[in-house]
């Protein structure tokens, strides 16, 4: 059974639909990138995957035992996130907070998890550096190891290499890819570059005003690609 089922989904806001009729699933172990132009209703997607916000006609199903609270994500960061007066290892122990529940302490057990996630990412060495101190790499580092604390079955990320530059970029592509290669972890990533989701991911999905969902191959047969100047939106 699928992770995420979408069938006829409605996105948008304020009575005013952004998509319709959208479809997809995501299975374990899948790597899907969600591409389209600006505006064209991506992170509305990922907000309502993540309960949100309501879609406004369709419905999402969760399989395979799979919880809402069990979904790792890694949004966008606003100046006041990047600023954030906390140590590395407090931001990442934060993802298990969803485990947590009612206790106002984290477990050993917790405490293990967020290590293992830090050292998983390089991050041990950091561990009681101040977040803000860090550059932007290591931050979205930091907010990676984070999400993987509430998860070991699916990230969605949210235009994760969004202002790094290309070596960060490179890295931070390698280091999802690894992710979801050696650990099964089904990605879920939004994206602005087309060719590097047709080199790392397994399906597409676009939306806006031409739908597409299926894999790469599919979507360099016939599905609609993306002009060269949409892709530098």
């Amino acid at each position: 059974m699928s992770l995420i089922s979408c069938e006829n989904l409605s996105l948008g806001y304020d009575g005013h639909v952004i998509v319709r009729d959208l479809s997809f699933r995501v299975e374990s172990g899948d790597y899907l990138c969600i591409v389209g132009e600006n505006g064209s209703g991506k992170s509305t997607l990922m907000r309502t995957i993540l309960g949100l916000q309501a879609p406004m006609a369709g419905r999402i199903e969760f399989g395979d035992g799979l919880l809402r609270t069990q979904i790792g994500y890694l949004p966008q960061q606003t100046q006041v996130q990047r600023d954030f007066p906390a140590s590395v290892r407090e931001i990442v122990l934060s993802g298990c907070q969803n485990r947590q529940g009612l206790r106002p302490f984290y477990t050993r057990k917790e405490k293990e998890i967020a290590r293992g996630n830090m050292e998983k990412l390089g991050l041990l060495p950091l561990a009681r550096r101040c977040y803000r101190e860090l550059s932007g790499g290591q931050q979205q580092r930091v907010l990676l190891a984070r999400a993987l604390c509430a998860t070991q079955r699916i990230l969605l990320l949210d235009e994760p290499v969004s202002g790094l530059d290309p070596i960060v970029t490179a890295e931070m592509y390698d280091t999802v890819e690894r992710l979801n290669r050696e650990e099964g972890i089904a990605v879920v990533m939004i994206s602005h570059d087309i060719d590097a989701a047709m080199r790392y991911a397994s399906h597409i999905l676009q939306i806006g005003s031409d739908l597409f969902f299926g894999t790469c191959a599919e979507y360099a047969e016939s599905g609609p690609v993306l002009t060269a100047e949409r892709r530098q939106a």
